[in-house]
């Protein structure tokens, strides 16, 4: 559970509206879509990455109140996870697998035929 930003009560992770106060919470009404809110008195822009960077479109930019696309600059955008790692080879070996597993059952059967083909050849 979490509190809402509004009226500090506790709530429901996926709510979309605050049960005490009614303030919205999720963009456009999805559970998916997180709606940021500032402070009062305060804008999101000041410590958002999009606005420092200049790539912000937002109509209400640089004094948005609510904004979907919040990101605070103070966190690294992409995570710091090292390409090279094991772990995440295997783990992209077995989704490259998945993803290609019709391609994977025609190939096995062809080296199997091709095989089998050479063996009959040699008798």
């Amino acid at each position: 559970m979490t509190s809402c930003p509004h009226c500090h009560k506790l709530i429901e992770q996926n709510a979309i509206q605050c049960p005490y106060c009614k303030q919205t919470l999720k963009a456009f009404g999805h559970p998916g879509i997180p709606l940021h809110q500032a402070p009062k008195n305060q804008s999101l822009c000041q410590q958002c990455t999009y606005h420092h960077d200049d790539t912000c479109t937002y109509p209400q930019r640089p004094y948005a109140k609510t904004c979907t696309l919040y990101h605070d600059r103070k966190e690294p955008l992409v995570s710091t996870m090292s390409s090279n790692s094991p772990k995440k080879t295997g783990r992209s070996f077995q989704a490259w697998c998945r993803r290609n597993q019709g391609l994977l059952i025609f190939l096995s059967l062809m080296i199997i035929s091709l095989t089998l083909a050479f063996l009959q050849i040699k008798r």
